[in-house]
């Protein structure tokens, strides 16, 4: 009969007793934490988020022409893609004056992109287009557009990101502007009627 095999144990370790342990004599064992005792006369406070006064329920009526919409770096590359003008494709679809506005998040993106998309740098760089100075740190856009649709909800964010459009979702009165069949689209937002209606 053959030698039964031994495994090696990995990651072996000398078993410590706790400082609590009762084994412990009384000099070396750790003193009890004691909890903090509730005063009964201390008034209970709770703290609660503040609504956005823009709001009415889930409508914002902060929203109206000339309509500000943030964009997003794949938005641009799907645009060119379709062979959309963007500003007149925006107009297009909710029938007013629209403003794009392009963050320093979004524009490092399309720079690192590289020569590939320098297509999208140069419309992006079009005098139409408003910058928005970041003061955060790192350039992860995604990030950059939800913190600031957050504290404004005076902005459409333009995407065709799942992941944002999922988490923007989350944020009452934020419409969400995207690509459908080679035509811009609007969700979450009544007064769009150049909008393509769902069946």
């Amino acid at each position: 009969m053959g030698r039964a095999k031994k495994t090696k144990k990995f990651a072996t370790m000398k078993r410590m007793i706790s400082a609590s342990d009762p084994r412990l004599k009384d000099k070396d064992r750790a003193p009890p934490k004691k909890g903090k005792k509730e005063d009964p006369h201390e008034i209970k406070t709770t703290e609660h988020v503040q609504q956005s006064s823009a709001l009415f329920f889930q409508y914002n009526t902060q929203l109206g022409p000339p309509f500000h919409v943030l964009i997003d770096t794949n938005f641009v590359n799907f645009s060119i893609k379709n062979k959309m003008d963007i500003v007149q494709s925006m107009m297009d679809c909710l029938y007013a004056k629209c403003i794009p506005y392009i963050t320093d998040c979004v524009m490092a993106e399309l720079e690192k992109l590289g020569s590939k998309y320098r297509i999208a740098l140069r419309i992006v760089k079009d005098p139409r287009f408003e910058r928005l100075p970041c003061m955060h740190k790192g350039t992860y856009a995604d990030d950059c557009l939800v913190n600031r649709v957050t504290q404004h909800k005076a902005y459409i964010v333009a995407t065709c990101d799942k992941d944002l459009k999922r988490r923007i979702r989350k944020l009452p009165g934020v419409p969400i502007m995207y690509l459908t069949n080679h035509r811009y689209s609007i969700e979450r937002m009544p007064d769009a009627y150049g909008a393509p209606k769902d069946r």
